[in-house]
């Protein structure tokens, strides 16, 4: 279940396997880094790519050629959006 991160907090444990961070270990050496450094720049890496793999929409190529289509040639707004416009406070 998901946590709510501790902003002020920069601190992190992690328990793992005796061959996973021998694994790392071996990692970190032919990198010439900190596994700190290693474990926070390649689970960044990973964070950024579950971020954008899951705000990203596919579309396939209709429905592609549809937001396009739409784009250039929109429909006419229907009552309930005129409604909705006319609700809206006037700019100032």
């Amino acid at each position: 279940m998901p946590q709510n991160p501790v902003e002020t907090n920069s601190r992190m444990s992690l328990r793992i396997p005796a061959e996973e961070k021998a694994l790392l270990m071996r990692a970190v050496t032919l990198e010439r880094t900190s596994l700190t450094d290693f474990v926070v720049r390649t689970a960044v890496e990973a964070a950024r790519g579950v971020i954008e793999q899951a705000e990203r929409a596919p579309l396939s190529e209709r429905d592609s050629l549809r937001v396009l289509e739409l784009l250039e040639n929109p429909p006419a707004p229907n009552e309930k959006l005129m409604k909705a416009a006319q609700a809206l406070p006037e700019a100032p």
